[in-house]
C-alpha cells in the first residue's frame, strides 16, 4: 500500500506519503492576520474568503491545485488519482485513499473514524438541504442525475431525505463513487476542489446540530489542522492535527526562478511542518502594519493604502529587503464590481428608463480613480467580466462603457431624469431618486463610499452612505436587500464559468449579489454550461458580456494585486492563485 500510493503520488506531483510520526513541530507558531471577521467554519453555508482559509485547513475535498504550477493544475488531495471520465464527460469515477481519519471527537464515540466516500455524499446533499438554505447549490444544481429532485422534496417537507439514495451518486464499494451528471460538466474536478464539497462525518453534524449553527463552531474534518480556540471575531488558533497522515513536500519549479530556492528549502520534509496557527482579526490597516513591522505577525495580506509603506514601483522597498522581509505579488484571479439591486423599484428592472439610469451610472464612474485612490493603484482595470489567469479570459476585449460623465448626465435628461431646484434630480413620475451605497465599515469602504458620492454628485442624484460590518453584508445581500455595493469575488476555480455564474438568474440568493435575471443572459449562460473551453464557449460570453454592458446590471470594474509580506523566518511561502491559505506547503525557521 505505502509503495503503491507514494508512486501515485510523485507522478501526480501532490506528493504524499504515511509517517511514521508527527512532523508538526509544537514550538514553530505561525502569526497570521485577517483584514475581516471570520462568519464560522462550516463548509456547506460559509461564504467568505477568510473563514474559507480556516475550512480548507480543517477539512479536505476530493482534490487540491498543485502548490507550484502556473497556471493552477488540478491534483489529488483525498483521491487516489485524478477522476476516470466517459460518457464524453457524463460520468466520473473517483477512488479514495485509505486510512484517511477523521480529527477524534466525542461525536465518535471515542473511537477512530475512517474517512469514507459516503461522507462525501453525504457533505454534497448537504448543500440542498432546505435547512441550511447554502449559498452552494449551485456547483451541483442542475447537473448529478436525481439531486434536483431530492431537493425538490426536501422542499416541501423541509427536510432532506439522507438516506434516500440519489442515482447520480453511485457508491461502488466504501472507496469508490460514481458520479452521473445529465450532461457534461468540464469543470467537476474544480468543483470537488472547491471547500464547500468538503467531507464532512455524519455523526459530527447530528451532535452539534447544524439547524442552529453549531456546526460551524465544531468542524471536525479530516486536514492537516484542528480548530484549538475560537474567539469570534477577534482569535483563531489552529493545532496541527496528531493524527494526520501527512505529505512528503515534492512539487517541481515552475518558471519563477524564485522556484527554484523553494524547491531547494523544502524538498522531502513531511508536511506540515508548522505546529501551530494564531490568527488575529485586524480590520484597521495601521493595525496591520504595526504589527508586521513589530515582528508580532509573520505573514501579512498587504492592499490599498498599506501598499505604500512596503513598496515602490511594484517591488520590495530596499530597507525591508535589507531586513530579509519577502514579498509574493500575484494579480488576484477575482474581479471587483459595483452591481445595482435589480429588484430594487428605485434603480431595478428592464424598462428602458430603469436601464438609462444605470447605465448613466456606469458612465459617470472612474474606475482609475478608484484604483489610485482606494488602492494606490495596486490593481488593474478589467473589460471582460473574466479576469487574467482564468481559462476563457479574453486579453482583446474591449467594453463598450466608458467613462463619459457628459454623455451620462445626457442619458438621464433624455430619459426623464429632471433636475430641481437644488441641483438633485428626481425619478421620471417626480419621485425623490436616492440611491443607497452599502461598503464594509473600514478605512477602504469609507474611501470606496467617497468616490461613488463624488460619481453620484456628478449626476446630480442623492446617495446615501450604509456601512455595515463585513458579515452583515453578506446576510443583507444574499436576501437582496442592498441597493448597490462594490462587490469583489476571488475564483472559487480557475475557469470562466465560475465568473459567468454571478449574473445567472437562478444563482440569485447564492452568488448573484445583484439579483439579476435577464433572459437573454440567462439562455446563454446554460448552453455555456454545456460547453468545454473553446471557440463556441468564448462566443457565448461576448455576447453575454455585451449583454451585461447594455443592460447595466452590473460595473465590471478592476483585479487587485494582492502583496504578501512574510518575514525572514518564513520558508518557501508562494501565494497561490487559487488556494485561499497555504500553511500546510511552508514551513518556518526554528526560533533559538
Amino acid at each position: 500500500m505505502f509503495v503503491r500510493l507514494r508512486a501515485l503520488c510523485l507522478v501526480l506531483v501532490a506528493a504524499c506519503a504515511w509517517p511514521q510520526a508527527q512532523a508538526a513541530d509544537p514550538t514553530k507558531v505561525l502569526h497570521a492576520v485577517f483584514v475581516a471577521a471570520e462568519t464560522g467554519f462550516d463548509p456547506a453555508i460559509t461564504r467568505d474568503l477568510y473563514s474559507a482559509q480556516v475550512i480548507q485547513s480543517i477539512f479536505e475535498t476530493l482534490y487540491t491545485y498543485d502548490y507550484l504550477a502556473r497556471p493552477a493544475k488540478l491534483a489529488p488531495q483525498t483521491a487516489e488519482a485524478m477522476p476516470e471520465i466517459a460518457d464524453g464527460g457524463r460520468t466520473y469515477t473517483i477512488r479514495l485513499k485509505k486510512g484517511i481519519t477523521f480529527y477524534p471527537d466525542p461525536a465518535f464515540g471515542g473511537k477512530r473514524r475512517e474517512l469514507v466516500m459516503a461522507d462525501y455524499v453525504y457533505s454534497f446533499k448537504r448543500l440542498f438541504d432546505p435547512r441550511l438554505a447554502s449559498p452552494h447549490t449551485w456547483l451541483f444544481e442542475g447537473k448529478v442525475v436525481g439531486l434536483d429532485e431530492a431537493a425538490a422534496r426536501a422542499k416541501k417537507t423541509g427536510r432532506f431525505d439522507y438516506d434516500e439514495p440519489v442515482a447520480g451518486f453511485e457508491l461502488l464499494d466504501r472507496y469508490t463513487l460514481r458520479i452521473h451528471l445529465k450532461q457534461p460538466d468540464f469543470n467537476l474536478g474544480m468543483i470537488l476542489a472547491h471547500e464547500p464539497t468538503s467531507a464532512l462525518a455524519r455523526e459530527v453534524v447530528d451532535k452539534y446540530h447544524d439547524a442552529v449553527g453549531q456546526v460551524a463552531a465544531n468542524p471536525v474534518g479530516t486536514g492537516a489542522y484542528h480548530l484549538a480556540e475560537w474567539v469570534r471575531g477577534s482569535r483563531i488558533v489552529l493545532d496541527a492535527s496528531p493524527d494526520y497522515r501527512g505529505l512528503v513536500w515534492n512539487f517541481k519549479a515552475g518558471s519563477d526562478p524564485e522556484d527554484q530556492a523553494i524547491v531547494a528549502a523544502m524538498k522531502g520534509k513531511t508536511m506540515p511542518q508548522i505546529g501551530r496557527v494564531d490568527i488575529r482579526v485586524m480590520v484597521e490597516d495601521q493595525s496591520r502594519w504595526l504589527s508586521f513591522i513589530g515582528k508580532q505577525v509573520d505573514l501579512v495580506e498587504l492592499q490599498g493604502p498599506l501598499a505604500p509603506k512596503a513598496m515602490l514601483n511594484g517591488r520590495l522597498r530596499p530597507e525591508l529587503v535589507a531586513e530579509g522581509v519577502q514579498l509574493s505579488r500575484i494579480i488576484d484571479p477575482e474581479i471587483s464590481y459595483n452591481y445595482w439591486n435589480m429588484r430594487d423599484p428605485v434603480v431595478g428592472g428592464l424598462t428602458k428608463e430603469k436601464i438609462a439610469l444605470r447605465r448613466a451610472i456606469a458612465m459617470a464612474y472612474n474606475v482609475q480613480e478608484e484604483i489610485a485612490i482606494v488602492w494606490n493603484g495596486e490593481a488593474i482595470a478589467l473589460e471582460y467580466p473574466v479576469p487574467p489567469g482564468i481559462v476563457g479570459y479574453d486579453p482583446n476585449y474591449h467594453s463598450s462603457v466608458r467613462f463619459e460623465p457628459k454623455l451620462a448626465n445626457a442619458l438621464l435628461d433624455k430619459f426623464g431624469y429632471r433636475k430641481g431646484a437644488d441641483g438633485f434630480r428626481t425619478l421620471p413620475d417626480g419621485a425623490p431618486l436616492t440611491v443607497t451605497y452599502s461598503a464594509r465599515a473600514d478605512s477602504n469602504g469609507l474611501q470606496q463610499s467617497e468616490i461613488w458620492k463624488k460619481t453620484y454628485d456628478s449626476l446630480g442624484i442623492r446617495m446615501k452612505n450604509n456601512l455595515l460590518p463585513f458579515s452583515d453584508l453578506l446576510k443583507a445581500e444574499k436576501q437582496c436587500e442592498l441597493m448597490s455595493r462594490n462587490s469583489p469575488w476571488i475564483a472559487d476555480y480557475p475557469d470562466g464559468d465560475n465568473f459567468m455564474q454571478l449574473f445567472y438568474g437562478p444563482n440569485t440568493h447564492q452568488n448573484n449579489n445583484g439579483c439579476s435575471e435577464i433572459p437573454a443572459y440567462d439562455e446563454r449562460y446554460a448552453r455555456a454550461q454545456k460547453l468545454p473551453d473553446g471557440p463556441e464557449r468564448d462566443r457565448l460570453y461576448h455576447e453575454m458580456a455585451r449583454i451585461l454592458e447594455f443592460y447595466a446590471p452590473v460595473r465590471i470594474g478592476y483585479a487587485r494585486y494582492r502583496n504578501m509580506l512574510a518575514q525572514p523566518k518564513v520558508i518557501g511561502f508562494k501565494k497561490h492563485p487559487i488556494l485561499h491559505c497555504e500553511w500546510l506547503y511552508f514551513d518556518l525557521k526554528k526560533e533559538i
